[in-house]
């Protein structure tokens, strides 16, 4: 089934209104390979000299004096920058298509693959990759999404950076550090320590702290069940965002896990994107 809201859904995790039911492309666009621009692009991170990658995918049909949005899409944990190009899971087919019926720029950083989690390298690097894009195409609106890590670290980077990005769409991901367990070897690696030795830094990566700055249209996705990164942060944030009146659309799947479908990802990205131009 397919939902859709341009309004701010309930936060009642066994609720879910249906407002608009769309017919939507099942086209996966890596289908059209040979037309499409895919390259891996090498860069030198200002932050440390390290060199860094992201895979950089032009839509069809790319003509360098026109205006494009750019989509950015976070890998997960344990992934790189190739799951959102080459993975059939269904988030990242659905992004993909999305990124082609939209005729997107659509770019997949490692971000400090493969345990990020939109620490200060991740996010300096971030800072980068968008600033080189702007300099090199004509970019209109930058949208940020990703699944489970990269569902949080999206929702980090727009937190910290609100005027680089134009919408967010989070698949999975959590909006607090100080109260998420798992994964920490990796988070306080990321991080530069653990929570109990740098709160601070740990509060600042956490978006629920700062609703005030998520002014961008942002979509959610919840499995009810989810164990590896739960959802309770994400319900408290968006009944923040609804008194703030942002426009969120919350998509929450009973009794779902740690997975969006393909439906409910095209329909996350799809209110991102129409929100957004509306704007």
């Amino acid at each position: 089934m397919l939902y859709t809201n341009h309004q701010i859904f309930s936060s009642n995790i066994q609720t879910i209104l249906i407002l608009v039911l769309l017919q939507l492309s099942g086209s996966i666009v890596f289908a059209q390979g040979n037309k499409l621009l895919i390259e891996d692009v090498v860069f030198i991170s200002k932050m440390d000299g390290s060199e860094q990658h992201y895979v950089e995918i032009k839509p069809v049909g790319f003509d360098e004096n026109k205006t494009y949005h750019l989509m950015i899409a976070l890998h997960g944990h344990g992934s790189d920058r190739w799951q959102f190009v080459e993975s059939d899971r269904s988030e990242c087919a659905a992004t993909r298509s999305i990124a082609e019926k939209y005729k997107m720029i659509m770019v997949s950083p490692d971000y400090r693959a493969k345990t990020s989690w939109m620490g200060p390298a991740a996010e300096s690097d971030l800072n980068q990759i968008i600033e080189e894009l702007k300099a090199k195409y004509e970019v209109d609106k930058v949208f940020l999404m990703g699944g489970s890590m990269g569902g949080t670290s999206a929702l980090t980077y727009a937190a910290l950076h609100p005027n680089q990005i134009d919408g967010v769409t989070s698949l999975n991901g959590h909006a607090n550090h100080l109260e998420y367990e798992n994964f920490q070897d990796a988070i306080s690696s990321s991080f530069g320590g653990h929570k109990a030795e740098i709160p601070e830094e740990y509060k600042k990566r956490s978006a629920e702290y700062w609703p005030e700055r998520l002014t961008m249209p942002i979509a959610f996705t919840v499995g009810e069940f989810d164990e590896s990164v739960p959802g309770t942060s994400i319900l408290r944030l968006v009944e923040i965002l609804e008194r703030l009146k942002r426009e969120v659309l919350l998509i929450v799947h009973p009794k779902g896990g740690h997975s969006t479908n393909l439906i409910e990802s095209k329909v996350a990205l799809e209110f991102m994107i129409e929100s957004a131009i509306k704007k």
